[in-house]
């Protein structure tokens, strides 16, 4: 575990460790930028995000598009995205399996060394992965860490007014197949690996969030102190096996489409507040089934702010629960004006963020591949699994 507080000094500074879930990388990109400008102020202290993002594919400042091999339809088909982003380096993929790793550090007190600063995050990889009996070394001329030819970890890091963002991917259990979409990081003749392939088994995620935190704290020298989520919620997909319902937010109220949603009160699991919600909006009663999401986002409303001090990051656990088609809806009123049932093509239309997409995605998916399962005359009857864990602090 990473270590507890204690009294630290100038050459033992804090960072405050943030373990989130599943996170899409426009919502990374959102939190990244706002944690950047409260480390820019001194408002907050040195922080370490370890994460996961959906199957995305990104592009470097400089970075030449034509190493993403895959055409359009071949990217939709695997469900992976492209996105031009802000940090250095080429082109790399992301996707569940992978820790990515977000340091917001300030290089400051003397230290504004842009290298010597990547020398350590290679060398907190080299130190993490050895944890494994993994030998991984630096490669003249290129980014990240290798096992022989193949690279196991990418880096890819901005600074701004010193303060640091973006950082690493550590392909722990990653699907490398994905890898064949792209010439990673634009090297041709190289290859990828990960944890999972060299050490010949299966390998946790959260195990090695833990071993990354500790070796972070051991090379950048700081006091890693995990830091609690600000809130917790569910969000409810509400379905008639062909539509979706979803709300829209009074105008005082942020003016969007939206799932249901709701916060998890003291002393309630998600699928009880699951239960709530939908009685509450719909005015139906049932158990929503968990779909096996779990994401992290931050959430910039003045409603929250007085009781949370920013950033205000929510964990979310996703439901799903279906109606018959035609039943009507009582809908809570006071936070909501009107509502629809719209296709999931036309909901991906109407809704502003990408949670909410990835949650619509889910269970269009689930829908998709019952119907093709009952066609072939497969049972789709799975158990129901109404709490996901949390990663461990």
């Amino acid at each position: 575990m990473p270590r507890t507080p204690r009294a630290y000094s100038t050459a033992m500074r804090l960072c405050e460790l943030r373990n989130l879930h599943l996170v899409t990388y426009e919502n990374g990109m959102r939190l990244q930028q706002r944690l950047v400008e409260l480390r820019q102020e001194e408002t907050i202290p040195d922080q370490l995000l370890l994460l996961e993002h959906p199957p995305i594919i990104t592009l470097g400042r400089g970075g030449d598009v034509r190493n993403l091999l895959a055409p359009t339809s071949t990217l939709a088909s695997e469900r992976v995205r492209f996105y031009e982003t802000t940090r250095g380096g080429d082109i790399t993929y992301h996707g569940p399996g992978q820790l990515v790793g977000y340091p917001i550090v300030h290089l400051g007190e003397g230290k504004r060394d842009v290298r010597k600063y990547v020398t350590k995050l290679e060398e907190v990889l080299i130190r993490t992965v050895a944890h494994y009996g993994i030998t991984a070394e630096r490669a003249e001329g290129k980014r990240g860490i290798w096992a022989g030819n193949d690279k196991i970890a990418a880096i890819g890091v901005r600074i701004a007014r010193w303060v640091t963002s973006h950082g690493f991917a550590l392909n722990v259990s990653t699907n490398l197949d994905h890898f064949r979409l792209i010439t990673p990081c634009g090297l041709h003749g190289t290859g990828v690996t990960s944890i999972a392939q060299l050490a010949g088994r299966d390998v946790a995620i959260g195990e090695v969030r833990t071993i990354v935190a500790e070796k972070f704290a051991e090379v950048f020298e700081r006091d890693v102190v995990p830091r609690a989520e600000s809130t917790r919620l569910v969000k409810v997909i509400v379905h008639d096996g062909e539509r979706v319902l979803i709300l829209h937010r009074r105008p005082e109220r942020g003016n969007f489409w939206q799932p249901i949603t709701g916060s998890i009160e003291e002393g309630e699991l998600a699928a009880g507040t699951a239960r709530r919600e939908l009685a509450e909006e719909t005015g139906h009663d049932g158990q929503p089934e968990a779909i096996d999401l779990v994401q992290s986002f931050m959430i910039e409303s003045h409603f929250l702010e007085a009781k949370y001090p920013p950033p205000i990051i929510a964990h979310e656990t996703a439901f799903a629960f279906e109606l018959p088609p035609g039943s009507s809806i009582r809908m809570d009123a006071e936070e909501h004006d009107t509502y629809g049932w719209f296709s999931f093509a036309e909901a991906y239309e109407k809704i502003r963020w990408t949670d909410d997409r990835e949650a619509l995605e889910k269970v269009e998916s689930r829908l998709r591949g019952n119907a093709v399962a009952q066609s072939r005359g497969e049972d789709t009857a799975r158990p129901r699994d109404l709490e996901t864990a949390l990663p461990s602090s």
